[in-house]
């Protein structure tokens, strides 16, 4: 028993030592470049309010900056005349804003019947127009009014100079005489009358004392709360005078003296922070010494808590030590109770307790480090624990718990409400007071939450059936939505994927049927001109062709060739619009003018047909950033298929607007169909549908899907709308 206990104090001795040993090494290094100096007036902190005092003294007492130069300094640029001018918009919204300011007062005094408040808000209206209307006409006149507004802030800085901040503190711990070299005014805060200037700053009277020669105003930083006003600053940093004399600290009070106080703490701290390292040497080399020697402390072993050890997640090992390596750097670095004691007791309490707290952390620390080190100095083992690590585990929880967030998140707040039941009761337990506020929490908010959360089990029940059944083929009656929870919103989506599944059927039915038009109309758009080059090929062959049958058979297959190049190059632009394939170049575009463009493309065979068009084009142009020649190319296909499907002796209206906001622009083809149209209107836009039922025409059925396409690239839409024969096409572009 005695051994063990030998053992045990060996192991605390020497954690205690390592750890003072450490934390004084560490404050040693750390608080060196500030307590290593020959005094305080070397240091850092003392040039930095040396050089505070230097800036006030400047713009409080030996600056020369007055109210009246700061104004005549005054410069005002014509970039700040157009900035005031222009603070509240140009003139006529300015104007508009007043009008509108007074439009309801006035109206109000009318309703009133009081004639002089009219007349009053009128004059007082028209006076403010008229500065605003001088603010647009004059540059004197904003010239004047921004001179103003610069010398209100000068005035504000000057009434807050008069309060002048922390100068009087600055004044009791500073004594400072010093005359202008170019004018020989002194200025001075000693007392003359207890003696000379050698008299009074001498190394009997002062602390520390420096000498100037050539202080100079402009090389000084000067700071201010409210910060500097332009002129101040202008006339502060031009002023070239220069100063000599002395700047000393008075060994006075250290009570009234804040410089001098700092300067005997500083001492103090001094002589601590030299005992203290010292100290800390000797400790760590007689930990050392006890590490070497003592073989318990070598051998230390953990064998009892390595198997606990070894269930904890590798992440959670890591960041336990993380965590205390951190807070143990923590307590080793500091050194706060070197600074802060004015008792011996303070210092010693506050030694022992840092280190108090830096042994147990640095303990803490050592065993953790030695069991992770023995425990993934096999890599193997890293990597089998890396498996099961929690943040793994947490990773793969979370994302199913919260695939819908919702459920996650009230899952969460039920846990928690019912935690805090939970911890409640044992707290009533303890405390059988706490009844009185626990009860009505447990009725109020406790038994409707659980009456909810039985009706949601039972609601979910009733689902989980439902699906089954769907599962197996069978249609129940629609599921009741109950509400708006996450449930009601699963068992509106299960009655309408029930619905769907009969949509989904229809719709797949349509598609089929679409695809064998497709196929059945692309093989006969394809086959018939192909068919007619074959076959003038083989009348070609002929060897009696007489030389016109010859020409004609060519024109015909040329004609055909032409078609066929026609049908296939709609079919692979087509293609590419639907996928997007397709680079658009867009500029900015006048869309009316783009129109008339393509309208007199077709003039002769608008002229030739029977159709009478009425053209409504804007006014003004209407611009869009667009691809000129693909837009075009929409026009191009629409009035195409006006002038091939148009009933004869008929008129074809074509107009452009804006809407009323004025971001997009309505463009809409109107005519009458030859051929009736029936069926699925939007199945014109499917390539190779044709009003034209029986293909006798020659358009590839291609120039709608294609039309489509273009607009839906430019963000834009395209609808037909059919009323009776009454075919119309409407656009809608997005303007600039």
């Amino acid at each position: 028993m005695a051994t063990k206990w030998k053992s045990k104090i060996a192991i605390i001795a020497w954690v205690l030592l390592l750890s003072y040993g450490l934390n004084g090494l560490l404050i040693g290094f750390s608080k060196a470049d500030y307590l290593f100096n020959q005094n305080y007036f070397q240091t850092v902190n003392f040039d930095d309010t040396l050089n505070d005092f230097i800036g006030d003294l400047v713009m409080f007492e030996i600056g020369g900056v007055t109210r009246e130069e700061a104004k005549k300094q005054i410069v005002v640029s014509k970039e700040e005349i157009d900035d005031h001018r222009y603070r509240y918009g140009n003139l006529n919204e300015q104007i508009t804003n007043i009008k509108e300011q007074y439009e309801g007062k006035i109206q109000d005094a009318v309703t009133a019947n009081n004639e002089e408040v009219v007349n009053f808000l009128k004059a007082e209206r028209d006076e403010k127009i008229a500065d605003i209307t001088a603010n647009f006409t004059s540059d004197d006149h904003v010239r004047q009014k921004v001179i103003n507004e610069k010398e209100h802030e000068i005035d504000q800085y000057f009434n807050e100079l008069d309060n002048r901040p922390n100068f009087a503190v600055y004044k009791n711990s500073f004594k400072y005489y010093l005359k202008n070299n170019e004018t020989g005014k002194v200025y001075t805060n000693l007392d003359l009358n207890e003696g000379s200037v050698s008299q009074i700053m001498n190394g009997k009277n002062m602390a520390f004392i420096k000498n100037y020669t050539d202080l100079s105003i402009a090389d000084q930083y000067y700071s201010f709360d409210q910060g500097f006003i332009e002129q101040v600053e202008k006339l502060l940093n031009n002023n070239k005078a220069t100063f000599s004399g002395q700047i000393a600290v008075p060994k006075t009070s250290a009570q009234t003296n804040t410089v001098l106080n700092e300067y005997y703490d500083y001492k103090k701290n001094q002589a601590t922070y030299y005992i203290y390292c010292l100290g800390a040497i000797a400790a760590l080399i007689l930990s050392i010494f006890l590490y070497k020697n003592t073989a318990v402390v070598r051998s230390l072993s953990f064998e009892k808590i390595e198997p606990y050890y070894k269930k904890v997640p590798v992440d959670v090992k890591v960041i336990m030590f993380a965590v205390s390596f951190i807070v143990t750097w923590a307590f080793l670095v500091q050194g706060y109770f070197l600074g802060y004691w004015s008792t011996f007791y303070q210092l010693i309490e506050g030694i022992l307790y840092n280190l108090f707290w830096c042994a147990l952390f640095l303990a803490l620390t050592l065993v953790q480090g030695k069991l992770l080190f023995d425990r993934y100095k096999d890599r193997a083992n890293f990597k089998g624990d890396l498996q099961g690590a929690l943040l793994i585990r947490m990773k793969e929880a979370l994302k199913s718990a919260f695939l819908n967030r919702r459920v996650g998140t009230q899952a969460i707040i039920i846990l928690g409400i019912v935690f805090a039941f939970g911890l409640g009761a044992a707290v009533v337990a303890v405390e059988p007071a706490f009844i009185v506020i626990y009860a009505p929490a447990f009725l109020v908010v406790g038994l409707p939450i659980l009456i909810i959360l039985l009706k949601r089990i039972g609601y979910f029940n009733r689902i989980v059936k439902n699906t089954s059944e769907l599962a197996s083929g069978n249609f129940e009656p629609d599921l009741p939505i109950v509400g708006k929870s996450v449930l009601a919103k699963l068992a509106g989506n299960i009655n309408t994927l029930k619905y769907g599944v009969k949509a989904s059927q229809k719709e797949q039915a349509k598609s089929e049927r679409l695809k064998t038009e497709l196929i059945t109309n692309v093989s006969h758009d394809l086959r018939t001109p192909l068919t007619s080059i074959i076959t003038y090929t083989e009348l070609l062959k002929t060897p009696e062709l007489g030389a016109d049958e010859r020409d004609s058979y060519l024109e015909i297959i040329d004609r055909k060739s032409k078609r066929l190049k026609v049908l296939i190059d709609d079919l692979f632009e087509a293609s590419k619009m639907a996928s997007g394939n397709i680079e658009l170049i867009k500029e900015k575009v006048d869309l009316a003018q783009l129109l008339e463009q393509a309208l007199a493309e077709y003039n002769e065979k608008i002229s030739e047909s029977t159709l009478q068009f009425r053209v409504t084009n804007p006014e003004k142009p209407i611009y869009a950033v667009v691809d000129g020649q693909k837009m075009w190319r929409v026009f191009d296909n629409i009035i195409g298929n006006i002038l091939k499907y148009s009933l004869e002796n008929t008129r074809v209206y074509i107009s452009m607007n804006q809407n009323q906001v004025g971001d997009k622009v309505e463009i809409s083809f109107k005519n009458i169909a030859k051929y009736e149209l029936g069926g699925d209107i939007n199945e014109l836009f499917e390539r190779f549908k044709r009003g034209d039922a029986s293909r006798q025409t020659e358009g590839s059925g291609l120039g709608l899907a294609i039309a489509k396409s273009i607009v839906d690239l430019h963000d834009g839409e395209m609808e037909i709308d059919v009323d009776g024969d009454l075919f119309k096409v409407t656009i809608l572009l997005n303007l600039i």
